[in-house]
């Protein structure tokens, strides 16, 4: 399958905008405390992931973080990580797009009998190299360069992410096992080999 045919860019591009749009309404809708607001941008990183296949869901990470990372790298009230996060917060969301796309494929849940019961794990499982990502980035790159006074996050960005993705993976588990919502994805996706 060619990655960047015109079926697969525009699959990319319009899961990229969707990951944007859902991080502009997350984030300015429901923002926590400390600078932390909630961060759905990885619905759009999933769906790319688990019908596109790891590339894809990696590419979509990236560029659906676009939104994510400028916001918490120059918006954000609280104090700025510039172009730390700019790069940052879109390299961790790329890893997990990756990670689920190989976990999805790998274990050939699509040809599985019960696709949803499978998925909610294999999403758990992708997000553990972002989360992993996130504590060295925060330990060895935001302390580092922008000062202690950042390290206060990392026990608070930690939690609430994995709040995000437990909630995401059922969301997913749902969407894996709609047969409706899969056709209609497949439509968007270049045939596979």
């Amino acid at each position: 399958m060619a990655l960047f045919n015109a079926k697969n860019s525009a699959f990319i591009a319009i899961m990229a905008a969707l990951g944007n749009i859902l991080a502009v309404l997350s984030i300015n809708v429901a923002p926590i405390a400390n600078g932390v607001a909630m961060d759905l941008s990885h619905i759009a990183t999933f769906i790319a992931a688990v019908f596109g296949g790891p590339w894809i869901g990696a590419i979509v990470g990236f560029s659906g973080a676009i939104y994510p990372g400028y916001y918490f790298g120059f918006l954000n009230p609280t104090g700025t990580l510039g172009f730390l996060s700019l790069v940052g917060i879109p390299l961790g969301k790329a890893l997990t797009g990756l990670m689920a796309g190989l976990l999805y494929r790998g274990l050939k849940i699509n040809g599985s009998s019960r696709p949803s019961s499978y998925a909610v794990p294999v999403i758990l499982l992708s997000y553990i190299p972002e989360c992993l990502f996130t504590i060295v980035y925060f330990l060895y790159l935001v302390v580092p360069v922008v000062g202690q006074g950042m390290a206060f996050m990392l026990p608070i960005i930690l939690p609430k992410a994995w709040i995000e993705i437990i909630m995401m993976s059922f969301l997913m588990g749902a969407l894996v096992g709609n047969v409706g919502f899969r056709d209609f994805v497949a439509r968007y996706l270049s045939p596979k080999p």
